[in-house]
């Protein structure tokens, strides 16, 4: 058992109300336990923040189990292991966990991944060779499933999903549009990573700069945010489009669940597919996903950009930032070195 040291934990105090505040966030401190056998304790380097942690903290069906009061905040870390009762893993490995938010933790060897820190920094653990990296991969060539020449548009573009679907998009042979929210994100979006367009949906009209741009129409969509600005893509199909439902961030702060699409007239006369999925459906394939990914990283035909805050402390602060589009890239919380 460690010493003189005490975990902290970021608990959900309350279920908020439209936005989160910092009065829906409580910090816990508790001892440090120690591993039983077959269990390694690990010590949380960087933690990732994620649009679908407010999903957890809404009641209501769902297809994770949700937060009540006290309960743990819910997300993934990179940690090191600091002691051992298993002979899988060593003292010093590093391992990705589904702890949440908190320093320290017990738990079994087998809840918990190795990661390889040769194949890139350890945080990209959490973003492109993570959750984000597989969402993109699979939501875009399982879902999608882009042919060459396409016209592929993706929300929230520069975000931990968004970017690296535009990427994969432009090595597919798609012509890809970037939907942002700042005009640094749009040239972001050209300049550093070869989109092809980029539109700030707080200043253009997404629906008129997609006829000009697109005026053949929209092969692929990967939804990232829902709202006015899909209303805008849906307004521009092409006939037998597809659309990945991977996120609605413009309404996970709803107090009230907002009514709509009403222009679902568009998907008979385009006869369109819209198809909602889960990273987790595709989990036996996740690791030929990462060593490709790897790969193009490794060739520079991936980019990649983190928001990194520094300080265990201002998780919550940062996290009501990503739901506002405060971030600039896969958003992590770096906890200890």
């Amino acid at each position: 058992m460690m010493t003189n040291i005490l975990n902290r934990a970021w608990t959900m105090a309350a279920r908020p109300i439209g936005e989160p505040t910092q009065d829906n966030f409580a910090m816990k401190e508790s001892v440090i336990p120690a591993p039983k056998h077959g269990e390694v304790l690990i010590k949380t380097l960087y933690m990732s923040l994620d649009p679908y942690m407010r999903g957890r903290m809404r009641s209501g069906p769902s297809y994770a189990t949700v937060l009540e009061p006290g309960d743990i905040m819910t997300g993934e870390v990179v940690a090191r292991v600091e002691q051992s009762e298993s002979q899988k893993y060593n003292v010093g490995d590093i391992v990705r966990a589904n702890i949440g938010w908190q320093e320290w933790a017990a738990v079994g060897a087998h809840t918990v991944n190795r990661v390889d820190p040769n194949l890139a920094p350890i945080s990209t653990s959490l973003g492109i060779l993570g959750m984000p990296g597989m969402t993109a991969y699979f939501g875009l060539l399982a879902v999608l499933k882009p042919r060459a020449g396409d016209t592929l548009v993706v929300s929230a573009a520069s975000g931990a999903v968004g970017a690296v679907v535009g990427q994969i998009g432009k090595i597919n042979g798609c012509e890809v549009i970037g939907i942002a929210g700042t005009e640094e994100k749009c040239a972001y979006l050209i300049n550093e990573l070869g989109f092809s367009h980029g539109i700030n949906y707080k200043k253009q009209n997404v629906s008129k700069e997609l006829s000009s741009i697109a005026p053949a129409g929209i092969d692929c969509y990967f939804d990232n945010v829902g709202g006015p600005v899909s209303d805008g893509v849906f307004e521009n199909l092409a006939l037998k489009s597809r659309v990945a439902i991977c996120g609605q961030i413009s309404q996970y702060n709803a107090a009230e669940t907002p009514k709509g699409p009403r222009n679902l007239a568009s998907l008979i006369r385009t006869r369109t597919t819209v198809e909602g999925f889960l990273v987790y459906d595709f989990v036996l394939e996740h690791e030929v996903a990462r060593s490709r990914i790897a790969t193009w990283i490794k060739e520079g035909r991936l980019k990649y950009k983190e928001d990194v805050v520094d300080g265990f402390e201002n998780a919550p602060t940062a996290f009501i930032g990503l739901l506002n589009g405060k971030n600039f890239g896969k958003l992590l919380v770096k906890v200890s070195d």
